[in-house]
């Protein structure tokens, strides 16, 4: 192997595996008073957004009894206090978002996880989904929840070497995009689908969606 290749890994270990920025501050005042596995402190997500992530990670430790947890920051954090709040340990998996940071995506990963997926792993992980490029095109929230969906793959299959599937066309990531924003009833956040072989299909989408959703 090349000796800047490796280097290069070096650094990309180092990077993902010194202890983060949102866990060096001890502030509890900012912790919701119910118990949630979703904090949501940068507005990324829409309500009806949280509230499906809430649901999908609490089935995912019921099914599996894994504990994923997201927390996104930007001017405040509770840092320290959330290992409290949610009782992290090593079956524990915190997905932290903070987009003042050149990757939006870090991860604090339980030892347990490990068995299961490599460090490696979790590099790929967080550079295939929290890049700047991938964060343009699919969103915040899109790169949450695609990063979480790749873990559940991996756990459900119990364990993986790499990141699952394959980056795939433009236009099927926007597509992707806006079906996850539909589903949320969030018809005026699509962002720009000009560039689909056929944006008419996106208003049909809507239109659908609103009259299935209709009493």
């Amino acid at each position: 192997m090349p000796r800047w290749l490796l280097s290069a890994i070096c650094a990309l270990l180092l990077c993902l595996w010194q202890p983060s920025a949102a866990l060096a501050i001890d502030d509890p005042s900012v912790l919701p008073d119910q118990p949630t596995p979703v904090i949501d402190l940068a507005r990324i997500l829409t309500d009806s957004q949280r509230k499906n992530l809430e649901q999908e990670l609490e089935g995912v430790e019921a099914k599996v009894g894994w504990k994923l947890r997201v927390l996104t920051q930007f001017d405040q954090t509770p840092g320290l206090a959330v290992r409290d709040f949610w009782q992290l340990d090593e079956r524990s998996l915190l997905l932290i978002a903070d987009p003042r940071g050149g990757n939006l995506l870090n991860f604090n990963v339980g030892d347990a996880f490990f068995a299961l997926m490599p460090r490696t792993y979790w590099v790929e992980l967080q550079t295939r989904f929290g890049n700047q490029f991938y964060v343009r095109d699919h969103g915040e929230d899109g790169a949450i929840f695609d990063a979480l969906e790749a873990v559940e793959i991996c756990l459900e299959r119990g364990g993986c070497q790499v990141v699952p599937g394959l980056p795939k066309t433009r236009s099927g990531k926007i597509m992707r995009r806006i079906l996850r924003q539909v589903a949320c009833g969030a018809y005026e956040d699509l962002g720009d689908v000009s560039t689909l072989a056929d944006p008419s299909v996106v208003a049909a989408i809507v239109a659908g969606h609103r009259q299935d959703g209709e009493p």
